[in-house]
């Protein structure tokens, strides 16, 4: 009989909550931080931050053996991730870099990112665990905390450090500093969680890989995930720069994220009622009109880019649950153990991500753009305002086409 607690699902949001604020909130800021803090070149950034996804090419499988390898000692496995991530999250913004800022910024990231993956794996094969031992839908119930938690990380730690700044000097420091005690919080609370008999066999990565429905959802995921990527890479330089409202950032950003987070349960009600595609589908043609009404902003527009913001949040919340739920159920009858599946969803989302800043960020430097000018010039502006709404615009229309010639009835 397995020694899981029956109850405790707080402790899988707030993991889930640490997860989550190392992934997107770190692309939002980071970038701008080395670029404000020691000048290093947006393209070098961008192409920092594709190369350490590639390297996820290679170790994201090799964490998922070393997963399985560890299945017996899965806590000790945990309890060294969270402290590589939490020691890399403070090398990162609250430490002077030791070397060349842009070797040291590839170093931190390394350890945040490899962290990241292999604490992923973990904690989504543990799951399937826990939810077996739950009372009725069990899978439902921890997807609920669990989904819940990281979209409550994702607000705060996209928004503590811009909200930090207006009471303390060193805003990234203090991020930092709270990242850590929610890493010891997470370690904690989930230390009687992570326990060995009931784990199903892994399967591998191949089972995943030779499913066309998977092969194709996770296609899906990769473009619907892609505007995100491009809206949160340029996010602080367009409310900046393009609509010229500083100190307005904190306050979009978790208009952005409060409306994700409340919309989710509404779409998944919407879904159990409509079905899952159909809801999808229009949650996807909002995101084109809110992105595309980006399009007409100018200096000052910051109330019409918060109403923006709520809408564009609110279809975030439907790609963040809908889409993995449906992955989710194909899981279970491919790929029961579910780590090699979810790692590579893992791996299409933080691939999106660092695709738009090795291509955006580049593209921005090359057309004159510079973030910490008074004033840029009206081709680079018009860039800006081009890749942050209109890119998203088409990348969702091909998202849209690939959903709706997939049938998902097999899930």
């Amino acid at each position: 009989m397995s020694n899981t607690r029956p109850h405790g699902l707080s402790a899988y949001a707030v993991f889930a909550a640490l997860l989550a604020s190392a992934g997107l909130p770190i692309y939002i800021h980071a970038p701008k931080y080395y670029v404000d803090e020691y000048g290093v070149s947006l393209a070098a950034l961008g192409a920092v931050l594709f190369g350490l996804r590639l390297l996820d090419v290679v170790q994201d499988p090799l964490f998922g053996r070393l997963s399985e390898a560890l299945r017996s000692r899965r806590g000790l496995g945990v309890l060294i991730g969270c402290t590589v991530m939490a020691l890399s999250m403070l090398g990162l913004f609250a430490v002077q870099p030791l070397l060349p800022p842009l070797i040291w910024f590839a170093l931190m990231l390394m350890g945040v990112f490899s962290a990241f993956s292999f604490l992923t794996i973990n904690f989504y094969a543990q799951g399937v665990v826990k939810a077996d031992h739950l009372p009725g839908n069990g899978h439902l119930s921890l997807a609920r905390w669990r989904e819940t938690g990281a979209l409550l990380g994702v607000c705060v730690a996209a928004i503590a450090p811009v909200m930090l700044g207006g009471i303390m000097g060193a805003p990234f420091a203090g991020f930092a500093v709270g990242f850590c005690v929610l890493a010891l919080a997470a370690v904690v609370m989930m230390r009687g969680e992570w326990v060995n008999d009931g784990l199903p066999p892994s399967v591998g990565f191949r089972a995943v890989l030779n499913d066309t429905l998977a092969r194709r959802l996770l296609l899906i995921a990769l473009v619907n995930a892609a505007p995100v990527a491009v809206s949160s890479t340029l996010f602080l330089f367009f409310v900046e720069s393009r609509l010229l409202a500083p100190g307005f950032e904190g306050p979009l950003l978790l208009l952005f994220f409060l409306s994700a987070a409340a919309a989710a349960p509404v779409w998944g009600k919407l879904a159990e009622r409509y079905g899952t595609k159909p809801v999808l589908l229009c949650a996807m043609a909002l995101a084109i009109a809110a992105f595309g009404g980006a399009m007409t902003l100018g200096p000052g527009d910051w109330a019409a880019f918060a109403v923006i913001c709520v809408l564009s949040g609110a279809t975030l919340g439907a790609d963040l649950t809908l889409l993995p739920a449906v992955f989710a159920s194909r899981m279970a009858r491919i790929s029961p153990s579910a780590a090699e599946g979810f790692g590579l969803w893992s791996f299409v989302s933080k691939f999106t991500l660092a695709f738009a800043a090795v291509t955006l960020l580049p593209l921005l430097e090359n057309a004159g753009f510079d973030s910490a000018a008074a004033s840029n010039t009206p081709e680079a502006l018009a860039l800006l305002t081009l890749l942050y709404a209109a890119v998203p615009c088409g990348l969702k229309l091909v998202a849209i086409l690939l959903l709706a010639t997939t049938d998902l009835k097999e899930t």
